[in-house]
């Protein structure tokens, strides 16, 4: 159930916006083992003013964050960021211009299924991989 937020500066296509989308999901089902179907995904661009980067970066700049139930393993977290490099690296961003910052708050943290703390469902998929 990672939660995906993905910022960029203003200026990508429709379709570009959507293969950024595809190509963060497919590594989280590559390297993560998440449901196919299981996506919370958004994109949000900035004018350049308001998304500051440093100079050693391009206007390609691109923060994924991820927010995940916590219980990868360290490979695991390697796999999911090498996978991310690969596929947007497909859509031209290098891997310079690429910031990834994964965020695990506790089971207890995520109110699931009506409400229900993620501690207490089993949530059908495989946490520790």
């Amino acid at each position: 159930m990672p939660i995906v937020r993905i910022a960029v500066r203003q200026g990508r296509s429709p379709a570009e916006k959507k293969a950024m989308l595809e190509a963060v999901h497919s590594a989280l089902v590559e390297a993560l083992r998440i449901p196919e179907d299981d996506r919370t995904q958004m994109l949000h661009e900035y004018e350049p003013p308001d998304f500051e980067i440093p100079p050693t970066k391009t206007e390609r700049s691109t923060l994924v964050e991820i927010t995940m139930f916590p219980g990868r393993s360290l490979d695991a977290k390697r796999h999911l960021y090498q996978a991310i490099i690969q596929n947007l690296g497909l859509l031209g961003i290098a891997p310079e211009d690429l910031l990834i910052v994964l965020h695990e708050p506790a089971m207890e943290n995520w109110g699931v299924r009506g409400g229900i703390p993620a501690s207490e469902v089993d949530v059908s998929f495989k946490i520790d991989v």
